[in-house]
């Protein structure tokens, strides 16, 4: 292992391999192409990058399926409407139509991206290919060794594909792949409980597949609140066929498409597979291991409070080191790692106090801080409250049956440990109560030192929050 403070490796290299040098190596695309700030205009800079500019967010993750989402959601409103007095079909959902406008959009961003890093920026040499850690400051790309004083490892992750028989020869999507298909299939079985298979299953049941979801453990979504999980079950169940606590024995073809072999139920047959079982950082591609630093057990690449890696002068951010695994994340460790490399004698540290998340399935959920079981094993002496959407006057005009806002806080300090929301814009409805905590308000402060909008779905968390009994 590479102790922090340790100086570069030293590499010897064959004669015929050709060496660059540079002020800056940044590997990755992603929100670690944002740290190229107008401070560093005078480094020379080298990008190394395998895939399309723009990493997995703009590609093939948060935003295209967000895009199909917002469709999902329309798809859904016009088939429960008639609870609100509106009689009417979805009619045609053009899948092919939705996705060229999705990635008319997209393509030439990611396009436009790596022609401006490519032309537009004379300190920026780009290399395309994948790039492979030779050294602590050194990668091996196409034949080419690149080194830098500075690095930046920005890699992302990828999707884990389990060790299941049958499912290579059978052919199967992921994340990356299954939002380019040309038809929508009439029979999907997606592998996993997580936040990927429960977007997937909302989007491809909007556009007319009939979903299967195969998770290995009880619930979906087993990393929100009790509370959250079991209601978000019932609903799945009620749009899709949920196998939970099953195990995928094998996948064969089969005359009718492909057929899932099960250990404690029936047997699906499916005409795609969608794996979304997890997603795994990308350190082993880089050989980060064997060029010195240290991983967690996981393989994410272990940085300290500044997002600098057990080796001086080496950073690194986002999926390929962050537990977090979200966009948001990604961006404020770029920005911490875009000042400690311009400004190392006035380095700041990245802030992780309160990381919001959101599923934006069917219906969203939204989460910051600690669930209630989290709270208790903690320690803290917890209070809670839930309150329901339909306890609200714009509940009562959506109707709404299903949706609650969820606050969990310390009874002493009155101070909040998390939020939970379960219902329509659950994601906007999160982030009054990101800012409270992050500015330490207490929850008696969050309910009455601000107005809020009557008669706005906001009101809900108003009456979570009202509803905590006194210490």
């Amino acid at each position: 292992m590479v102790q922090a403070g340790r100086a570069p490796a030293r590499v010897a290299y064959p004669a015929a391999v050709t060496k660059k040098k540079f002020d800056l190596l940044l590997v990755g695309t992603g929100s670690g192409n944002s740290i190229l700030t107008p401070e560093l205009d005078d480094w020379s800079v080298a990008i190394v990058e395998k895939d399309a500019f723009g990493g997995t967010c703009l590609n093939r993750g948060c935003i295209p399926t967000k895009m199909f989402v917002y469709v999902a959601d329309l798809v859904e409103a016009i088939r429960h409407g008639d609870r609100l007095g509106v009689h009417a079909e979805p009619g045609s959902v053009r899948w092919r139509e939705v996705r060229d406008r999705v990635f008319g959009r997209i393509d030439p961003i990611a396009t436009g991206g790596e022609d401006y890093r490519t032309n537009r920026c004379p300190n920026v040499t780009v290399f395309r290919g994948t790039g492979r850690f030779v050294g602590t400051h050194s990668v091996s790309v196409n034949g080419e060794v690149i080194e830098a004083k500075h690095v930046v490892i920005a890699a992302g992750a990828r999707p884990m594909i389990p060790a299941i028989p049958g499912l290579a020869e059978s052919g199967f999507h992921t994340s990356d792949t299954i939002m380019r298909i040309d038809e929508v299939p009439k029979r999907l079985a997606i592998l996993g409980g997580g936040f990927i298979a429960c977007e997937m299953a909302h989007v491809f049941e909007a556009f007319g597949s009939t979903v299967s979801i195969i998770n290995r453990g009880p619930e979906l979504l087993r990393a929100e609140d009790h509370e959250v999980r079991a209601r978000f079950l019932e609903i799945a169940r009620s749009r899709f066929d949920v196998r939970v606590s099953e195990n995928v024995l094998g996948v064969r073809r089969s005359a009718s498409g492909t057929r899932l072999l099960l250990e404690h139920s029936d047997d699906i047959e499916a005409d795609a597979i969608l794996v979304a079982t997890g997603r795994i950082p990308n350190s082993d591609e880089l050989d980060l291991a064997a060029a010195g630093f240290n991983l967690t057990t996981d393989g994410r690449v272990v940085v300290d409070a500044h997002q600098q890696t057990s080796v001086h002068n080496v950073y690194a951010l986002g999926d390929i080191s962050s537990p977090y695994q979200l966009k948001h994340v990604a961006n404020h460790e770029s920005r911490v790692v875009a000042h400690n490399l311009a400004h190392p004698l006035r380095r700041i540290e990245s802030d992780h106090r309160a990381v919001p998340h959101a599923v934006f399935g069917s219906p969203q959920v939204a989460s910051v801080g600690l669930t209630e079981e989290q709270a208790r094993s903690a320690g803290h002496d917890v209070i809670v409250s839930t309150r329901p959407y339909g306890d609200t006057a714009y509940g009562w005009a959506m109707e709404d049956r299903n949706g609650f806002c969820k606050v969990v806080a310390d009874r002493s300090g009155r101070l909040l440990l998390g939020a939970h929301i379960i219902g329509p814009n659950a994601s906007m409805l999160i982030q009054q109560l990101v800012q409270g905590m992050v500015f330490g308000q207490t929850v008696d402060e969050m309910a009455r030192g601000q107005y809020y909008i009557h008669p706005a779905l906001s009101e809900v968390v108003e009456n979570a929050l009202l509803g905590l009994p006194e210490a």
